[in-house]
């Protein structure tokens, strides 16, 4: 069974931050937090937003970055974590076929440009680069 996450209200958020509920309402508008909605339409707060708020906050406190920066900074975040998901999941698939990549680095090297080729792959280049004209 799947727990539900824990949600905060706005306020205490607020409160534990040390920010006035308008700072979030703002950093909503802007696109920078997206908390869900209660039934009653009442903003609900996540870990996981918390954890955005603080970088946001350092980066705007602590930094001086402005709203646009902060935006600019997050997307980036996001983009470098999607493409750390992507080389992983890359590595993966490296590592599970490295037998069969292992064949082509002990295969003889591709002939080079203007060497004799036999005969039959001769033919089967012709053939295809024919077709395509």
């Amino acid at each position: 069974m799947k727990r539900k996450a824990r949600t905060y209200t706005i306020s205490a958020v607020a409160d534990q931050f040390g920010i006035h509920p308008q700072t979030l309402r703002l950093y909503e508008r802007e696109g920078l937090l997206k908390p869900s909605r209660s039934e009653g339409n009442t903003r609900l707060y996540t870990d996981s937003d918390l954890e955005r708020l603080e970088v946001i906050l350092s980066l705007t406190r602590d930094l001086g970055v402005n709203l646009a920066g902060v935006e600019i900074i997050l997307n980036m975040r996001e983009k470098m974590d999607t493409m750390q998901r992507e080389f992983e999941r890359f590595f993966a698939y490296l590592q599970a076929h490295a037998e069969e990549f292992a064949q082509f680095v002990d295969a003889p090297p591709p002939p080079e440009e203007g060497a004799l080729v036999p005969l039959r792959r001769s033919f089967s280049l012709r053939r295809r680069s024919s077709s395509r004209s």
